[in-house]
């Protein structure tokens, strides 16, 4: 018999020696799916997380969740590359998912859950098991997620099949930056990264405290990949990267706008790609999420990301939102016939 019971105290989750387990590495294979990810959402910015978890005997799937109105979305932010459900070893998925779709109805009657994978069916299973418990069902693409498995090759392998302008570059000006790739947590190199944000080309950060609290908790983990490049000892672009379960994440990168002639951003990527793939051993580099022209000059795949949004037909609040849904559905077809 499947239970579904809900927490908005994460104390509660670490109680459970079964989610304990799953949430915490090496069993985590990224960061979006530790407890500690999810402790940082909730204490620095500031989400009340409404976490499902379905039990059959020592079984559990998870879904880190939260409430906006009366919607319920998934506990993400800015920085979370997906969200997935979660599942012990050898759990029934289908039995658990189904569990969760038909009692999260008594929750809300408005559900948006993104972004989500599909490489591994978690986007199909989901939106299965909520049309099964009656919901109804909308599945969009809402983002792409650059990814390049590295397949057993060096990196210099690797290097040889870049786009030409790439290699040239590298040959050019490689030798005009210096690069440190640093493991531990340094306040130093950590301000040097936050003095050239502030001067490159990207928006305000989305929550510096939080990602700085990320960086120290990575680097205390030795999964912390902090590159900088400097330029007659001025620190002139910086990357943060860390490395999990077999795979480098690409969190966060920028140049200074006037060091830009120097291409420092391209020479650190290529430092850090020789280091993660030639020293880490990764099997694969996620660049994130965002269709950025220069994601394509470094990874190899594009791998879409989805949004479901799920309503309740019961609930007469819905009959709009579900109407337009079905209406943009149709608009396709006629015109294709």
């Amino acid at each position: 018999m499947v239970r579904v019971v809900y927490h908005d105290d994460l104390k509660e989750v670490q109680a459970d020696a079964q989610l304990a387990a799953l949430l915490a590495a090496p069993q985590a294979r990224a960061p979006f799916d530790r407890i500690e990810w999810w402790q940082g959402l909730v204490e620095i910015g500031g989400l009340f997380p409404l976490i499902a978890v379905a039990k059959a005997g020592r079984e559990r799937a998870v879904i880190p969740l939260l409430r906006r109105g009366r919607q319920v979305h998934c506990l993400t932010n800015w920085y979370s590359f997906r969200v997935a459900p979660l599942f012990t070893p050898d759990a029934d998925r289908a039995g658990l998912l189904d569990a969760l779709a038909a009692d999260l109805a008594g929750q809300t009657p408005h559900l948006v859950l993104s972004p989500l994978p599909d490489e591994d069916g978690t986007t199909t299973a989901l939106a299965e098991a909520l049309r099964r418990a009656g919901w109804a069902t909308f599945v969009d693409q809402c983002d792409v997620n650059h990814v390049l498995p590295v397949n057993g090759r060096s990196y210099a392998e690797y290097l040889a099949t870049r786009p030409g302008p790439v290699r040239t570059t590298l040959k050019r000006k490689a030798a005009k930056v210096a690069v440190t790739i640093e493991t531990a947590f340094n306040p130093e190199s950590w301000a040097a990264y936050e003095a050239i944000y502030a001067q490159s080309w990207k928006g305000e950060e989305g929550s510096p405290t939080f990602l700085r609290h990320f960086a120290e908790a990575e680097g205390r983990a030795g999964r912390l990949r902090l590159g900088i490049a400097r330029t007659n000892g001025e620190a002139v672009a910086a990357q943060f990267w860390t490395v999990e379960g077999g795979t480098a994440f690409i969190h966060k990168l920028a140049h200074v706008e006037a060091a830009k002639p120097l291409s420092p951003g391209t020479t650190l990527t290529a430092a850090l790609l020789a280091r993660v793939i030639d020293a880490d051993k990764v099997d694969l580099v996620d660049f994130g999420t965002g269709d950025d022209p220069y994601k394509r000059d470094w990874m190899e795949q594009v791998r879409p990301r989805y949004r479901i949004e799920a309503f309740r037909p019961k609930w007469p609040g819905t009959w709009p939102a579900i109407a337009r849904k079905a209406l943009r559905r149709l608009v396709p077809d006629r015109r294709a016939g």
